[in-house]
């Protein structure tokens, strides 16, 4: 798990290092064990008030699948030099237009062990036409408890940052500095 500060320290680093004109804004850097997701804010396009609801999703669509076009190759060489110093993939969004999209993103393999009444579960989800295989039924309801336990998830990662501030004061808190504990490109 990373701790605010490498959170920070990272944020830091692609607020340098992006080119001034890429984004607007910076909005998020979203960082785990296997890759590093920038979401940035683009203008949406400039509409009459009066148009269709279609007509506006259809021009923020466009304005995004531009954006992405026209910068896929400085956004290239800064997730390269990302990749290298903090050994994770760089994944790349934007908001725009009150839309979230993500252009690439890391779909990482997870094992595990279920058992009967649980592999029911995602049995009937595929029966019902909610996912195609098991193992979209379990991504299903990851994002489901995901949507429903937020508060209870920040309130968990905090926890977990307090324990490692804990550990990092311990007797071997000198050694830990010294393997880089507290460098985001450790992780």
């Amino acid at each position: 798990m990373i701790t605010n500060e490498q959170r920070d320290k990272l944020r830091g680093w692609f607020a340098g290092r992006l080119p001034d004109d890429l984004f607007d804004a910076l909005a998020e850097v979203v960082v785990d064990r296997e890759e590093i997701t920038v979401i940035g804010r683009v203008p949406a396009p400039r509409l009459a008030e009066d148009v269709s609801a279609a007509e506006r999703e259809a021009a923020v669509q466009s304005r995004i699948q531009e954006f992405r076009e026209r910068t896929r190759d400085e956004r290239i060489a800064v997730a390269r030099e990302a990749e290298h110093k903090f050994r994770r993939k760089v994944s790349w969004g934007v908001e725009c237009g009150g839309e979230r999209v993500l252009f690439t993103h890391v779909a990482a393999p997870v094992m595990t062990r279920l058992r009967q009444p649980e592999r029911q579960v995602l049995d009937t989800l595929i029966a019902g036409g909610v996912a195609r295989s098991r193992s979209d039924a379990l991504a299903w309801c990851v994002r489901l408890v995901q949507r429903h336990t937020d508060d209870w998830l920040v309130e968990l990662r905090e926890s977990l940052e307090h324990v490692q501030r804990v550990r990092a004061q311990g007797p071997d808190a000198e050694e830990a500095a010294e393997s880089s504990a507290g460098d985001p490109e450790d992780g």
